[in-house]
């Protein structure tokens, strides 16, 4: 079961409702490995809406990847239940691969073949299939089409595990550190083509550990640590809660900067407004916490990218 802070913020437990139609329910989740002492996943409990982008994020070890394997049905002998659109997701056969994309963290590619004859290979697995080219052109990938892929750099392998992702025309993509090794030009062109993906009403289950990414993509986060959700909310919810209501006012006075901290409520009052009037504003910044800094405090342990 989730703990009583994570029951207080969901949703289904404030009588809120998430935008969207649930595409995965998932309740009550356990798995462990054979041979393990103790659970990989410890019942977890969470919705995935139609049309958002959830961002689902922990330390290594912590049970992401073991979620995302049972999600997409690389692992079958769970407890607890998870239904897609729902259906018991125990009952789908290969059609279920039909409606999802997944870009793993470590692209896997025959290195000897081409990106397009990689491409080719993959889409022979799929009943519907999308036409490359603009993907590649919009990923900057079409010049080096045939190209070996063993001679591709790690951005360019990212960028090709993107395509391939959705080749299928997928309904729901599964992505793991998508913008890993990408630089700034291609994270954006990226991180805008999996915007655009949930614009035509596409889902994404996003794991990553750049907070930036996931609080600009995500609807929704959801942190898991030893196997268990430990907060889950929106990324706007997380930092009001989490953050402070202050304001802090950084300013020139005898050749110095100083500082003066006040309290959201008094940005009103005319001691506010007269520290603004009388003296030299170099910075006005507010205490609003940022994912990173939520991250290490429910998680428990520092970030490493």
């Amino acid at each position: 079961m989730m703990n009583k802070d994570v029951l207080l913020h969901h949703p289904a437990a404030t009588g809120g409702e998430k935008e969207g139609v649930p595409i995965f329910t998932v309740e009550h989740l356990r798995y462990h490995y054979p041979q393990a002492k103790g659970y990989a996943v410890d019942g977890i409990t969470f919705t995935i809406g139609e049309g958002e982008i959830f961002g689902f994020l922990g330390p290594s070890g912590a049970g992401k990847s073991t979620s995302q394997k049972i999600l997409i049905k690389l692992l079958q002998d769970y407890e607890g239940r998870i239904a897609y659109r729902g259906k018991d997701l125990k009952r789908f056969g290969n059609e279920f691969y039909e409606e999802i994309g997944v870009g793993f963290e470590m692209p896997i590619f025959f290195s000897k073949l081409t990106a397009l004859e990689n491409l080719s290979f993959f889409q022979k697995l799929y009943r519907q299939t999308v036409d490359v080219e603009p993907l590649m052109r919009q990923l900057g990938l079409w010049p080096d089409k045939d190209k070996k892929v063993g001679e591709y750099s790690k951005g360019m392998k990212m960028r090709l595990n993107f395509v391939r992702a959705l080749l299928n025309a997928p309904r729901m993509l599964f992505l793991d550190e998508p913008t890993g090794g990408l630089d700034p030009v291609n994270s954006r062109i990226l991180k805008d083509m999996i915007l655009s993906f949930r614009a035509r009403g596409g889902t994404v289950f996003l794991t990553s550990h750049i907070m930036s990414d996931v609080d600009e993509l995500c609807d929704w986060v959801a942190f898991i640590a030893q196997g268990k959700l430990t907060e889950m909310d929106s990324p706007r919810n997380l930092k009001l809660r989490y953050g402070k209501r202050t304001v802090t006012v950084e300013y020139k006075a005898e050749g110095e900067t100083r500082a003066e901290v006040f309290p959201m409520e008094a940005i009103k009052t005319p001691a506010f407004h007269h520290l603004l009037d009388s003296k030299e504003i170099e910075t006005i910044r507010s205490g609003e916490t940022t994912l990173e800094d939520i991250f290490i405090q429910v998680v428990g342990v520092q970030l490493h990218e």
